[in-house]
């Protein structure tokens, strides 16, 4: 946020003279926050590693490590959520508070002065895309590392391995590269004061694509050489080319998530296009096209998240890596390496990311300024550009949960094994209370969706009646005699989004811990000692398949009315001010909560219930010892 704020200045007096020169500053500014988010994880676990002396005489066993780590992770789970629902509340609430009254009613320009929630709604893309998007990804992060550490970890006892600090600390040097690597790929990005908008060389998405394609390049060498680096053993020499596969499946699942998202929420694609065309008959047909579209987008990604933890499950499965009885054992920690894989450009795609509200706010303080229209049209199509990649960061994101969602669930199961002392490897539905745990869990994900969309919508209520309020009592406003109280309407927005956050806050957080002591009595009567921990793996396994879903069906349909109406704007199907126009802005402002608000605050939720079902495991299990 810190680095938000002064650059859109910047970007906005780049624009002046060349949208790849403003373009340049817009990425380079998201890449040193997103730079800061990633190497700060690896500097804490390094420095953990240090100062706790592992593996010198006296001290903890390096596979000991990261059992001490998962409250970390939980830690930022937790912070994570709140930012996310709370930053979400806070920038959707004033944003559609500004469009109902100031575009709708008023007919007045984005971003316009005149609109007394505009600064509200500037600071809410910083609050709720910057810092809670920064904040979803580091808990990505923080939770694959954790994961992988303990997988293998115990993997690496399992085997027998003598010196198992290559499978701990392989996360670390993974993201370490991954500072290098996107930083070239944001460096590649290089801007001119010459050319135009409209010329091809300065399409603002090739070019972001282009600083992609060399970090994934770069990725899929930097891995290769960690793997041999680090999971090269004795006991099996080929084991870790099986893992650079696994990882050159998740660089694949990565960039494919990215593709998919684009595709469907891009205005030069079909999907959004055929979105647009549906506004011109109406309101409700652009509604009707945009739900159909959302649901249509979840087929793709699920069936490569599907493949790619089957495939990345068979590698680790036939690496080489067996325990004492002669029993494959790599296949969780395969799915661990795709995993960091898939997050080996993390850095990269974070700043595609920050890059949006940038060039968002960027376009308000040339509306502001009352900038010539030339400028508005560079920074409008970065505003657009913005939206695309915020929208692939959020696909990104929401395959990566449903990565480490995995991960943690196995970790989970694991965890329960061990305290109880007896095998927990299989979770039946068949068992009457361990399906009701399931639907709890399904049940619980659009409990928090709709608490989460309520939020904004009461917000927006308050933001709306005092927007009119001050329309109607200072009819200056309008004509530019009066300037409106701009600090009323963000100290709305900021006390509201404090408050509605709670009651689905409290949902997510309580609601794994309620099921699994309940549970945990009723096997108690029962004789059944295992019954509260299977209830939360089901709760837990539907509550992330369900989670996925309603993500992926909230994050693009969202985006999908959002660009929809960005595409209107550039003047297609009667352009501004059209009907056309007015339906593609009621589809946004529907978008809104659902892209920026519940889809991206599940990402959260479901790596949320599998971290505190990690740290709350043992409380769910009835036994003599417990």
């Amino acid at each position: 946020m810190w680095v938000s704020v002064r650059a859109n200045v910047r970007v906005s007096s780049a624009a002046r003279r060349s949208a790849r020169e403003a373009l340049q500053i817009a990425v380079r500014s998201g890449g040193f926050s997103a730079m800061v988010v990633v190497g700060r994880i690896a500097i804490l676990y390094a420095t953990f590693y240090v100062w706790l002396g592992v593996d010198s005489p006296g001290s903890m066993k390096v596979t000991e490590l990261p059992l001490l780590l998962v409250g970390y992770g939980f830690g930022a789970s937790f912070v994570a959520l709140f930012a996310q629902l709370g930053g979400g509340i806070y920038t959707k609430a004033a944003d559609v508070g500004a469009d109902l009254v100031g575009k709708v009613e008023r007919g007045i320009p984005e971003d316009d002065p005149r609109n007394p929630a505009v600064i509200a709604d500037l600071v809410g893309d910083n609050v709720g895309d910057c810092a809670a998007r920064g904040a979803d990804l580091f808990e990505s992060i923080a939770a694959e590392i954790i994961s992988a550490m303990i997988l293998g970890g115990t993997m690496s006892k399992r085997c027998k391995i003598e010196d198992a600090s290559g499978f701990i600390l392989f996360p670390l040097v993974v993201h370490s590269f991954d500072l290098v690597i996107s930083s070239i790929g944001v460096l590649s990005i290089r801007g001119t004061r010459k050319g135009s908008v409209k010329s091809p060389m300065e399409d603002p998405m090739a070019v972001l694509q282009k600083g992609y394609s060399i970090t994934i390049v770069l990725a899929v060498l930097t891995f290769g050489a960690s793997t041999r680096w680090m999971l090269y053993t004795e006991q099996a020499p080929s084991a870790w080319f099986s893992f650079a596969l696994c990882g050159l499946v998740g660089i694949i699942t990565a960039y494919a998530f990215v593709w998919i998202s684009k595709y469907y929420t891009d205005y030069k694609y079909e999907p959004v296009r055929s979105l647009a065309l549906a506004s011109s008959t109406g309101h409700g047909t652009n509604k009707i096209a945009g739900v159909s579209l959302g649901l249509e987008s979840t087929a793709l990604p699920v069936l490569i998240i599907s493949v790619a933890i089957v495939s990345a499950f068979w590698l680790g499965q036939n690496s080489g890596l067996v325990d004492e009885s002669g029993k494959p054992i790599g296949g969780l920690f395969g799915t661990a390496v795709a995993t960091m894989g898939m997050l080996s450009t993390a850095g990269y795609v974070l700043t595609m990311d920050m890059f949006g509200p940038i060039a968002d706010n960027a376009g308000g303080v040339v509306e502001m300024s009352q900038q010539p229209e030339s400028v508005r049209e560079i920074t409008d199509v970065l505003d657009a550009v913005g939206n695309t990649t915020k929208a692939t960061t959020k696909g990104f994101a929401i395959g990566s949960a449903a990565l480490a969602s995995f991960l943690l669930f196995s970790a989970y199961m694991d965890e329960v094994s061990t305290f109880a002392q007896e095998p927990l490897t299989q979770v039946d539905i068949a068992i009457p209370e361990v399906f009701v745990g399931g639907l709890l869990g399904s049940m619980l994900i659009f409990l928090f969706s709709a608490w989460a969309c309520s939020a904004v919508g009461k917000t927006a209520q308050e933001v709306v009646n005092e927007v009119r309020r001050q329309f109607i009592e200072r009819p200056g406003i309008i004509e530019y005699k009066e300037k409106p109280d701009y600090g009323r309407c963000v100290a709305i927005v900021a006390s509201a989004s404090l408050r509605e956050m709670i009651k689905p806050g409290v949902l997510a957080i309580i609601s794994p811990m309620v099921v699994g002591i309940v549970f945990r009595i009723l096997g108690y009567c029962t004789g059944q000692p295992l019954l509260g921990a299977k209830v939360v793996a089901a709760m837990l396994m539907f509550a992330t398949v369900s989670g996925i879903l309603m993500a992926l069906f909230l994050n693009t349909a969202g985006g999908a009315w959002d660009n929809a109406k960005k595409y209107i704007e550039t003047g297609v199907l009667g352009g501004k001010g059209s009907d056309c126009h007015k339906a593609a802005v009621t589809g946004d402002t529907v978008g809104d909560p659902f892209k920026d608000t519940a889809g991206p605050s599940l990402h959260v939720l479901i790596k949320m219930l599998a971290t505190i079902t990690l740290v709350m495991a043992p409380i769910f299990l009835w036994s003599k010892e417990l």
